[in-house]
């Protein structure tokens, strides 16, 4: 009887300790620290994308695949003369601080807080200036488009880039779309040829196509891909056409649009369907990409690409100047070269 209570008693006490175990465990886990977010830092209030970007990566629940990003710093100097920038970065700092954001004074105040970099300045001729500092600090950066104001200043950001053994990527944000992602994988088979279309808006300080075609372009190179030989431009005060060769003998057309109804979209010739695009799908799936870039540090558009696809909005300018004759565009690309070894 005795040692029957002593079972008894013995069987309670490992259940007690088991309960008790399992109540210390949950304890501890729940006394963990939380994990920091990976912090990001802008530079340049002077575009709607810093706004929307903050906004996203902020939100108290934020998107699948944004978990675990903060953005907690920004510098908003951007373009120093181009005024439909410059007007907007007063209004753009009140903006951002809503969502919880620093205003800083420099740049290398910004490094100091953050892990990555947003370089949203939407004059691309400061880029190669702002982005020394982040690459010499060793953080991982997303310029945002145009990457440079010339094709020299883009090709030198990704020979420093990569000598710094810094992770970067630009792109616009039609890259990202849904649809053209699969198209860009196999959905109709190999990509025969491709027509896209943007609005294509100008600005004196930079070649043509930079500063607001690269979007339609963006989505050529997204769903054509890189291998590009030559160009020819027809151009009007209204319209552009844009018109690559690829090497495989494949064609694919850029119709950029300044006057009467425009938007995003165009035709894409596959293997085995001819399919219309659907239009911009909004800034979402760009920030998707932006954040898995920090987290892997794999940039998800290669930097030939990038450099390929401005070369060829560099050569319908240079078509454009002669009169729409058929230009290489490695005849443009040797001559960049030339000048950056000559920096």
């Amino acid at each position: 009887m005795n040692s029957r209570i002593v079972r008894l008693s013995m069987n309670a006490l490992s259940w007690a300790a088991i309960v008790c175990g399992g109540i210390s465990t949950l304890a501890a886990e729940n006394e963990k620290p939380a994990v920091a977010p990976f912090r990001l830092g802008i530079i340049g209030l002077d575009t709607s994308h810093a706004i929307a970007f903050a906004q996203e990566f902020n939100k108290d629940n934020p998107a699948e695949g944004l978990s675990g990003f903060k953005v907690v710093a920004a510098y908003p100097k951007g373009s120093s003369d181009i005024l439909s920038s410059t007007q907007r970065v007063a209004g753009y700092i009140e903006e951002i601080k809503k969502v919880g954001v620093e205003i800083v004074d420099s740049i290398p105040q910004l490094l100091d807080r953050v892990d990555g970099v947003l370089l949203e300045t939407n004059d691309g001729r400061p880029h190669l200036e702002q982005v020394r500092p982040v690459l010499a600090a060793k953080k991982p950066v997303f310029i945002d488009k145009p990457v440079a104001g010339t094709l020299v200043d883009a090709i030198t950001i990704y020979r420093e880039a990569e000598a710094a053994g810094v992770p970067i990527f630009s792109s616009s944000g039609l890259r990202f779309g849904k649809r053209d992602q699969e198209i860009r994988s196999g959905a109709l088979g190999k990509v025969m040829g491709a027509d896209t279309f943007s609005p294509c808006s100008l600005e004196a300080t930079h070649p043509d196509l930079f500063w607001y075609g690269i979007h339609g372009v963006e989505r050529l190179y997204t769903l054509m891909g890189p291998g590009c030989e030559e160009v020819t431009r027809t151009s009007s005060q209204d319209f552009e056409q844009v018109v690559g060769r690829w090497s495989d003998g494949r064609i694919g057309s850029f119709r950029g649009i300044r006057k009467g109804g425009s938007g995003y979209g165009g035709t894409v010739f596959g293997e085995s369907a001819v399919e219309v695009l659907g239009t911009f799908e909004g800034y979402r799936p760009l920030i998707v990409s932006i954040a898995e870039f920090f987290r892997t540090g794999k940039p998800p558009v290669a930097a030939a690409e990038t450099i390929e696809l401005y070369a060829f909005m560099e050569a319908a300018d240079e078509s454009k100047r002669n009169h729409g004759a058929a230009v290489r565009i490695s005849d443009v690309l040797k001559a960049a070269e030339a000048k950056v070894r000559r920096q």
